[in-house]
């Protein structure tokens, strides 16, 4: 199963005998509170999921956005109506980096049939999908979390795999090279990553490069299917997730790095380097 689908397949899917289960999860890094734009209008039929509530732990030594307790999310998830076997699409307002964090936690806690809405609520406004206010009340779900089905590093692990594989550090290149850092304690990156800005992986109007381009992409940067283990991490684990989709897109699988460099830069045994990785 293709882990993104265009707002024209999602009308189809949601007009067929199947429809899919509908995550809206629209986030902003630092910005308020995504709720009210959710009451204003989102697809119909679609549950509001909670980023930094639902889909994270409380922050800490672990990161702004550790990984929540699997039981709370599977409660999250099956009050938001999610079933075993049954489809899940999931959104946010177009950046894509919520709604991959979100489609991450269900295909690591073994939800197979899990998609992200490529462009997402942006892409299908413009396509001329309707929108509602309404707020449903779905019938309770029956999943259960079962994690494991998805490559999870923690700080040693992806030390290691930036020596023996492919670590790629999904950020803006300035804060890998630690020229700026707005949000954690120390810039620069981990030891041997390589600099991978998940910005790269769509293209001006919001959408995902096609797979092609996206193959091609991450070969050069070492990371080609069939090839050497693949890593990724971020700030916090949220954009991180989104290149691990991207990757996905381009017939790589792909361990995240969770707690990303949020945890790793608050722990000052770990080493930083600076500047671009060594030619």
């Amino acid at each position: 199963m293709n882990a993104i689908l265009s707002a024209a397949e999602l009308a189809h899917e949601l007009a067929g005998s199947r429809p899919p289960v509908l995550l809206d999860v629209r986030w902003q890094l630092g910005g308020p509170d995504q709720r009210p734009a959710y009451d204003s209008g989102h697809l119909p039929g679609a549950v509001f999921v909670d980023l930094d509530r639902e889909l994270a732990g409380p922050p800490g030594a672990g990161g702004r956005h550790p990984l929540p307790d699997p039981e709370a999310f599977g409660a999250v998830m099956r009050r938001a109506g999610v079933r075993r076997g049954e489809p899940v699409v999931v959104y946010d307002g177009g950046l894509g980096w919520a709604a991959a964090r979100a489609w991450w936690l269900l295909r690591w806690t073994g939800h197979e049939e899990v998609r992200v809405l490529d462009g997402g609520l942006a892409a299908w406004r413009a396509a001329g999908g309707p929108v509602t206010a309404e707020v449903p009340a779905p019938a309770e779900g029956d999943f259960k979390p079962s994690p494991g089905a998805m490559g999870l590093l923690d700080a040693d692990g992806a030390a290691a795999l930036a020596r023996s594989g492919v670590l790629l550090d999904a950020r803006a290149g300035e804060r890998y090279r630690g020229e700026v850092e707005p949000i954690d304690p120390v810039g620069g990156h981990v030891p041997g990553a390589v600099s991978a800005p998940t910005t790269s992986n769509v293209g001006d109007d919001g959408l995902f490069l096609p797979a092609g381009e996206l193959a091609s992409r991450f070969s050069e940067l070492g990371a080609a299917a069939g090839g050497a283990a693949v890593g990724v991490y971020c700030g916090s684990g949220v954009s991180g997730a989104h290149e691990v989709l991207a990757l996905a897109v381009a017939g790589v699988r792909a361990a995240l790095y969770a707690g990303s460099w949020s945890e790793w830069s608050r722990d000052p045994g770990r080493p930083v380097a600076t500047g671009p990785l060594p030619g």
